[in-house]
């Protein structure tokens, strides 16, 4: 079973199927438990297509296999079965987090706006027994931040001798596994270092969360709810931060479709309610989005950010130009005549695939790029909008993105609780428990001893 878009002679996958095009991630079926009686009996298989897959160069070892198929529905329901028995040495406080890009899908899927989308989707939640439904946007805040100060750091220190540019992002999983897997050095040097919003998420969840309701991390189960199957296997490579003593940020992985597949076979006149924070009784009164077309917006803040930091200069609206094809856009800020930044998104297989060729030969001319793995953004993830047979349906993405750019946008610097909890859960903005906490380093083979040779 190989990729299609693998240069391999021989897949080295593990696992021999006569489908070509796809791989099964177990059926997230659950199932009844001790002859209790459940209206959920039959979910669709949930598929990972490998020809959306970056990561196919030995991604998949026998062992995360295993564990791999227990990000599914099963798994949830089994800690929801538990809390329903009478020993309660084994109960678990049950936490969801919903990315913001799933939130347009549930809206389109059950002809809702958003923000009654997300107390549905929180109202049934709570109804089958989670505790507490919380959103990843302030787990975005933390990363866009992060890499807002990382760029401008890389900026100032790049020069002939030491090569910090261009700064590929680092939020989407599938992309990053490839960069380490595949790829290996000098690209994982140019990646960002700051952790990804699902990965901050679990440190919110089980840390600070934890520690507000006096709470051991392993007493949270933390599921994430995610528009795609790469966010399963980032869970899995995560390990074991230090702070979370020995469990993991996100415990189960389930997709938007997974999640909408429970919903339609169970009970959609259930009571919504609003989305928890972090912060006590405190609701999230509206949904808002950070600036990204079909993403967490890294591109636009940082480049905000940079040509205030580095120019002085103020930009209000970010202009995409899209150069070979729609998902590879640039956008620059002149000063004097002359391009100053020169940053790029660059989405999809084919696109990454460009990028690394020219950074490679060294006529790779941007500072910065937004990568994600998905064709179309976070958005077009496989995890949602696909027809039966695994294709993209492109009428609810066309309802989705309208849907999304309805959203307002909320800058994360704005955001009190951001710092807020800067200060009390991370000892300050440019502590050592910040760093540790929001950064991360990569595992990489080394494919070259010298550092791309890029010219600017």
């Amino acid at each position: 079973m190989k990729c299609e878009h693998c240069t391999r002679k021989e897949c080295s996958k593990k696992t021999k199927t006569d489908d070509q095009e796809n791989v099964s991630a177990d059926a997230p079926s659950p199932a009844q438990e001790n002859g209790e009686k459940g209206e959920f009996h039959k979910l669709a298989d949930a598929r990972i297509f490998l020809s959306d897959c970056l990561a196919c160069d030995s991604c998949v070892t026998a062992e995360e296999g295993v564990q791999l198929s227990q990000q599914n529905a099963k798994d949830f329901f089994r800690v929801l079965n538990l809390n329903k028995k009478c020993d309660t040495s084994k109960h678990k406080v049950l936490v969801v987090s919903v990315c913001p890009q799933s939130l347009p899908y549930f809206a389109a899927k059950f002809n809702l706006s958003v923000t009654d989308a997300s107390r549905r989707v929180c109202g049934f939640l709570r109804s089958l027994g989670v505790h507490y439904v919380f959103d990843t946007r302030i787990a975005a805040d933390f990363s866009i931040l992060e890499s807002q100060k990382e760029f401008v750091r890389r900026y100032r220190q790049h020069s002939e001798e030491e090569r910090t540019l261009p700064m590929l992002t680092s939020a989407c999983p599938g992309w990053v596994r490839y960069a380490e897997r595949v790829l290996g050095r000098p690209i994982t040097a140019h990646l960002c270092t700051a952790k990804s919003p699902q990965q901050v998420m679990g440190s919110l969840v089980k840390d600070y969360f934890a520690r507000q309701q006096n709470l051991s991390p392993e007493k949270i189960f933390h599921v994430i709810v995610a528009p795609c199957y790469d966010k399963k296997l980032e869970a899995l490579q995560e390990g074991f931060p230090p702070a979370l003593h020995g469990s993991r940020g996100a415990d189960c992985v389930l997709t938007s479709g997974e999640i909408a597949q429970i919903m339609e076979q169970g009970d959609l006149s259930v009571k919504d309610a609003a989305v928890d924070t972090l912060f006590g009784d405190l609701k999230e009164d509206k949904v808002t989005r950070h600036d990204g077309a079909s993403s967490d917006g890294h591109l636009a803040h940082i480049f905000r950010h940079a040509a205030k930091e580095l120019f002085n200069e103020d930009v209000e609206e970010v202009t995409y130009r899209a150069l070979r094809n729609k998902d590879f856009q640039e956008v620059t800020l002149e000063k004097n005549g002359e391009v100053v930044l020169r940053f790029a998104a660059a989405y999809g297989f084919r696109n990454i695939q460009n990028m690394i060729l020219k950074l490679k030969k060294g006529k790779f001319p941007y500072h910065f790029v937004e990568v994600l793995a998905c064709a179309g953004g976070c958005l077009n993830g496989r995890g949602q909008a696909q027809t039966p047979d695994g294709h993209a349906d492109k009428a609810l993405l066309r309802q989705m993105e309208g849907i999304y750019a309805d959203i307002p946008v909320r800058r994360p610097e704005s955001s009190a609780h951001v710092q807020e909890l800067y200060q009390e859960w991370l000892e300050g903005i440019n502590s050592p428990k910040a760093r540790e906490v929001l950064h991360t380093t990569y595992q990489s083979q080394e494919r070259g001893a010298h550092s791309l040779d890029i010219k600017w």
